[in-house]
């Protein structure tokens, strides 16, 4: 893999705010009045009868729908595919990212104990030469 954890980290914090954006774009695609973005901008009959059964669906958070009726719906079609997709990558990013830094900091400040990961083996004792060496 290339870059480093930071590179990793920043694709999950973009991919976050893109995320977010979508999210706004498919919330507000239906605008303040339904009734009137339905019938003026798109040209399409709406339904009161309708919205007022499903009346819990464009307050949903995911899958976003405002429809004017049963076959028509405000959210464009690319809002949902896309918010799972930069949810995926949001999360995969930011997964392989802390990955990537605990692995940098292991080997940073962890690799000072040695080798083995232990504590420092005791001096020698029997060493030839030194005043503590013992004889059988």
């Amino acid at each position: 893999m290339r870059g480093g954890p930071f590179h990793w980290l920043t694709l999950s914090a973009l991919s976050c705010g893109a995320l977010f954006v979508t999210w706004l774009w498919g919330a507000w695609s239906g605008g303040l009045d339904v009734a009137e973005t339905c019938t003026l901008r798109e040209g399409q009959e709406y339904d009161d009868v309708y919205r007022a059964e499903h009346w819990r669906e464009p307050s949903q958070v995911f899958p976003l729908h405002n429809r004017c009726n049963a076959s028509y719906d405000l959210v464009p079609a690319w809002v949902n595919p896309t918010l799972v997709l930069l949810a995926l990558l949001a999360a995969g990013s930011l997964v392989i990212g802390v990955n990537l830094l605990v692995v940098v900091l292991w080997r940073t400040f962890g690799g000072r104990r040695g080798r083995s990961g232990g504590r420092p083996k005791p001096p020698c004792r029997g060493v030839p030469g030194r005043r503590d060496h013992q004889t059988p």
